[in-house]
């Protein structure tokens, strides 16, 4: 038998607690219908049980499509709280509207399932917590708790230690690192920092007599003949092992694990937000950047008129922009030149610029001149966070200066960014300043999250008020 072309598929196995929180969840939808009968008797009808199935289902398929089953231990629980309350809510919504055109609408008091969509998010959030501390008090206990062992004393090695040590998701236990190679070949300052117990042949001792219950190899992917015959020592036993690739030497951008029929792929540039953090960060922009119109409307009139009255030409300037996945789009902005930019060459702003308006430069000193760009946020081309957009030919000329700058294009651009409320502002002359506010557009992407994005909201504010290299 052809042993390479019968490649068995590669699934990804679920932990049992995943169940658990299907089971919490279930439990939490049924006494809430359960308490709705009892606060509110006139509920309780024929349509009562059939709510209930319909409801599971809904949840069910909106907990899928919102990414709720997953192990939230090693995350915050505010992401996995939004993340259940997001999902419940899709649920109601589906639920009402399949009400809408059932009979069995007549039946249900609007009293009774308001009740019951208030409770319900309610118990389910406390059993989650409740199942968090019980998880942390056997963990404290050592209930479930695996050892396991390294192989590989090298920056891998020590880095996959320091993670599942930051963690009560895993259960494991550290034992030790194993190493072939003398401290000279996997550096000597690595080795002082690492317990190394012994070599390879001591650890498959241990193993096979079940003292290490998990292997991690974290061997570079070059050394496949050591891995191959390592795997086949370990097979004649019952640990669990796992192969660490070395895929730290490339620049991650939010790598996750998948399959391509059966073969497992790991990707190494990817968009941040996908399933419960894209509709979250769409969530923010639509409602705040509703509201920012709202409030800047009187004001962007103003402005308007202030442009029309001081200086010749249109009131609004767009130009070409990169954005998301590196798809042309235009970037609206109030005038502030004299000249409308937006071809193969376009010349930066820089101080005492004569090409300003009368009022282009408190413009471009406060942001006023980006209000428009709100516009764009709620036409889903840009977002409020994000790095923001270049010109085009800014774009094709330092994407062959600086390595990975196109990786910014991973996320969509936005009014404000990271690199803006670091300094990171204005006209950048030299190499140095484009890569700077390149490594913080990589950042951003890299350590994304709502709350970043509301830190980044806040100090823009500060920022726009001191107006430093903004010309």
């Amino acid at each position: 038998m052809n042993i390479a072309s019968s490649r068995p598929a590669v699934q990804t196995t679920q932990a049992w607690s995943l169940w658990v929180y299907r089971l919490l969840d279930s439990f939490a939808i049924g006494y809430g219908v359960m308490y709705v009968t009892l606060v509110l008797p006139q509920y309780d009808s024929d349509s009562t049980f059939l709510s209930f199935l319909v409801a599971l289902g809904l949840f069910m398929i909106a907990a899928e499509f919102f990414g709720l089953y997953r192990d939230w231990s090693a995350m915050a629980f505010g992401r996995e709280a939004g993340c259940t309350i997001l999902t419940w809510t899709a649920t109601t919504i589906l639920l009402l509207a399949i009400g809408q055109y059932s009979l069995y609408t007549r039946e249900l008091s609007a009293g009774a399932l308001w009740v019951w969509c208030i409770v319900t998010p309610i118990l389910a959030l406390n059993a989650r917590i409740a199942y968090r501390a019980i998880r942390r008090m056997l963990l404290r206990r050592g209930v479930g708790l695996k050892r396991y062992a390294v192989i590989g004393c090298n920056p891998l090695g020590l880095d996959l230690v320091e993670g599942i040590s930051k963690s009560e998701a895993f259960h494991l236990k550290f034992q030790g690192y194993y190493e072939d190679r003398d401290a000279a070949r996997t550096q000597a300052a690595i080795h002082k920092q690492a317990e190394v117990l012994g070599r390879v042949e001591d650890l498959i001792a241990e193993v096979k007599a079940g003292r290490v219950h998990v292997v991690f190899i974290t061997l570079p992917m070059r050394a496949e003949a050591r891995i191959q015959r390592i795997l086949a020592e370990l097979a004649d036993s019952t640990a669990s092992v796992y192969i660490v690739p070395d895929v730290f030497v490339f620049q991650l951008m939010h790598s996750r694990w998948t399959n391509v029929q059966g073969l497992p792929v790991v990707s190494v540039f990817e968009n941040p937000f996908y399933g419960v953090d894209g509709v979250f960060k769409r969530a923010v922009d639509l409602s705040a950047g509703t509201l920012a119109l709202l409030l800047a409307a009187v004001p962007m009139l103003l402005i308007a008129a202030a442009i029309k009255l001081t200086s010749r030409g249109p009131i609004f300037f767009k130009q070409k922009r990169y954005g998301l996945d590196g798809k042309s789009f235009d970037v609206w902005k109030f005038r502030s030149m004299k000249v409308c930019e937006n071809g193969e060459k376009v010349v930066q702003a820089t101080k005492n610029d004569s090409r300003l308006t009368p009022i282009g430069g408190l413009l471009r000193k406060t942001s006023l001149d980006e209000l428009p760009q709100l516009f764009n946020v709620l036409n889903g081309t840009m977002s409020l966070v994000g790095p923001r957009p270049h010109a085009n030919a800014h774009n094709e000329f330092y994407r062959r200066q600086i390595d990975g700058y196109m990786l910014r294009h991973k996320v969509k651009p936005g009014i404000t960014g990271l690199a803006q409320v670091n300094g990171c502002r204005g006209e950048t002359e030299t190499l140095d300043k484009m890569e700077k506010r390149i490594r913080y557009d990589h950042q951003y992407i890299r350590e994304w999250s709502i709350l970043l994005d509301l830190q980044i909201l806040l100090r823009t504010f500060v920022v726009v008020f001191k107006t430093e290299n903004a010309y």
